[in-house]
Order: structure tokens, then sequence, then C-alpha cells
């Protein structure tokens, strides 16, 4: 496989997600997508209709809604209604943060199923399962992805870029030796440089959650790289 700018741009999402982002951070991403080239952009909630309208001027950059981010904790009938909100605005995939208290909790069946609610609310849309690997431990971490698994996620995501440290290389080497093939893996948080998306793609993930500064200094690394990777 060769990892060319514009393989990599299409297998990042691009991220605005913070308190604090603002209407004209939104502007900046969605101008720098359009500009690069890259698959995806992500923003919380309330802006969504806001970049649904920017992106008419970039026809390739798909939207992804966030449903109860950043902490999971929303009562189901809350997530199935933000994704049905989300659905309607017009994004074209799905972030979704598992209830990470009741994991810890032992409660796997409940968040069995609320995770499965959603799931089956958005299908045939997309969806990533944020499980917010940096809090649990292996065993929970197994856990939450056989959920993700079991409820035909498409993707397990390792965080939502809110917590204390990123993810790292060996998280997605773990989640892989407990998924195989079964489900797709997407990293999200503390990915800044071109050596640390390559080392996490060679341990199988597919998808990249990185804010606007640090794609474009990814894909200038590869360019000046002389725009290819084999890996």
């Amino acid at each position: 496989m060769k990892l060319t700018p514009e393989v990599v741009a299409k297998m990042i999402d691009l991220s605005c997600v913070r308190a604090t982002s603002t209407a004209s951070e939104i502007i900046e991403m969605v101008n720098s997508a359009n500009e690069y080239g890259f698959g995806q952009v992500s923003v919380l909630q309330s802006f969504l209709p806001f970049t649904k309208n920017l992106l008419k001027s970039a026809p390739g950059v798909r939207l992804i809604g966030n449903v109860s981010f950043p902490s999971g904790s929303d009562s189901t009938s809350i997530k199935v209604q933000q994704a049905k909100e989300m659905l309607a605005v017009g994004c074209d995939e799905i972030d979704m943060v598992m209830n990470i208290g009741k994991l810890r909790s032992g409660e796997i069946t409940e968040v069995e199923e609320d995770v499965r609610s959603v799931v089956e609310t958005v299908k045939p849309t997309p969806i990533k399962i944020i499980i917010e690997c940096m809090y649990l431990t292996k065993s929970e971490i197994e856990a939450a992805c056989e959920i993700c698994v079991r409820t035909g996620a498409t993707f397990i995501k390792t965080g939502t870029g809110w917590t204390a440290r990123g993810s790292t290389v060996e998280d997605i080497r773990l989640i892989k030796s407990f998924v195989g093939n079964r489900i797709q893996i997407k990293a999200s948080g503390g990915i800044r440089d071109l050596d640390t998306l390559v080392a996490m793609y060679r341990e199988g993930a597919r998808r990249f959650g990185i804010n606007m500064l640090s794609g474009k200094k990814i894909l200038n690394e590869l360019l000046n790289l002389g725009g290819c990777i084999d890996v």
C-alpha cells in the first residue's frame, strides 16, 4: 500500500469540537478541507446546520455529527433524538460516545443496548463508537470492542480528544488484537505528525481524527518526503 497525500487526506477527519470552537474557526477548517482534499469535517451539534451550508462550496467533504459528546452519559432516548436530528441536517457520518461510566460499572448489557439503539437508528449511515480507551483497563477495552462489533458499528474510535492524553500506537495495537478484521479502527487525539499517523496505520487504524493545523502539517510532511510512503 502506498500512502500518498490524496490517500492520507481522505482518511483524516478534521475536527473543531472544543467547547470554545467558534464559527470563524469552522470556516477556516472547511476552507482547509476543501483546499487540501480532507475527507471529513467534524463539529459539535449546534454548528451542524452552519457547517452543512459551508460545505455547499466543498462538495467532496463529508460532515460528521457527534452524539452525546464528550461525556457519553446522555440517556438512550436523547442519543437517538440527537442522531435523528443530525441525519435530518444531512450528516454523512455519526460519531457517538459510549457511556463510559456505565461500562466501567460493569453494566455491559445496558451499554450494549444503548449503542445498538443509535446504530439501528442511523443505518445505513456509517457510525463510529468512541470508547475513550485512555480511561479504561485492558479488560474494559476488550469489553467495549466486543460491544462495538456485536452492535454492527462501522468503526471503533479511540477517544474524543478531550482526555489528558491522546491516542497511542499501543492503543491501536491493543484494539486490533481484540477485533482483528471484524470492525474498522479510528484513532483520535494527539496525532500531530506523519510518523505517528503512519505507525498507527501499520497497526490497523484506517481513519484519523486530527485538528486542522496538525492535518495540514502532516500532509506537508508527506509532500516534503516526496509525496509517497510504502506501508
